[in-house]
């Protein structure tokens, strides 16, 4: 197991074929700033291009998951140039597009306060579990703005006439509700997160790598299609492909003759 070194603001471990991306700035409660953002990033495009990462699980250290924008950095950008502050939006889009997009599974585990970017983390992960004692906000428009980089990422998670209040009211909510409106997948006590998490990473670690990496680019794809023949063309096409595939053939042997297919790996 490796990690990187604790002058960073977040650590990245790895226990065979997952790699755990911890938000290590705990007396901030992982807030964001430009040095998080773009260490995030960078740690997610290598850990994307690793063949030898198959699952990625997305925490925080301390108290919280991450409260949003750090108040020292948002000073600073108050003071920027619009030009400066375009930038620095596309900075964070870019990390938000990178974790959605990125080729391998997502598991978030979220403690604690989760707000503004926090959000947009854990509606971009694929799985997102959390405590009861949690608490969610989309609170920009307190300051006069909008979650504007991350609404596509939530959106897509709760809908948009749940967007609509969270984004006007600024509201803070709680983990009962965030799983009521998609935000997040299952609940479960404090004591029981790390098993929680530990079985779907059980789960992922069981399914094909290709598969399991796909499923988010399947479902984006036929979630934004308007054209049906194409969709059915292009599942035919997928699914044609994935059978003669060398981990097609593999999964289907291996439930024929009733064995563990070859890649199933423990953390």
């Amino acid at each position: 197991m490796a990690a990187s070194p604790q002058e960073h603001p977040l650590s990245l471990t790895r226990t065979g074929a997952v790699a755990r991306i911890r938000l290590d700035r705990p007396t901030l409660h992982n807030a964001f700033d430009a040095g998080l953002i773009a260490t995030l990033t960078s740690t997610l495009d290598q850990v994307g291009a690793d063949d030898s990462v198959r699952v990625v699980v997305l925490e925080g250290s301390g108290p919280s998951f991450s409260a949003g924008a750090d108040l020292h950095w948002m000073r600073g950008m108050a003071s920027a140039s619009e030009a400066a502050n375009r930038d620095d939006a596309l900075a964070l889009a870019r990390l938000m597009r990178t974790l959605d997009e990125l080729p391998k599974p997502t598991i978030t585990r979220v403690h604690g306060a989760a707000f503004g970017g926090g959000v947009g983390l854990v509606a971009c992960c694929d799985i997102a579990i959390g405590v009861p004692e949690a608490k969610f906000g989309l609170t920009e428009s307190k300051l006069g703005l909008l979650p504007a980089v991350i609404s596509p990422y939530v959106i897509a998670a709760i809908g948009p006439r749940e967007a609509r209040r969270w984004f006007a009211t600024a509201e803070i909510f709680d983990a009962a509700t965030a799983l009521r409106i998609g935000l997040l997948h299952e609940v479960v006590a404090a004591d029981a997160l790390d098993v929680a998490i530990e079985r779907q990473l059980a789960l992922l670690l069981k399914a094909g790598p290709r598969a399991a990496a796909g499923a988010k680019r399947l479902v984006a794809r036929v979630a934004g299609s308007t054209d049906r023949d194409r969709m059915d063309a292009d599942n035919a096409d997928l699914i044609a492909g994935l059978r003669v595939s060398p981990e097609g053939q593999e999964g289907l042997s291996a439930f024929l003759d009733k064995r563990a297919p070859a890649w199933t790996t423990k953390e």
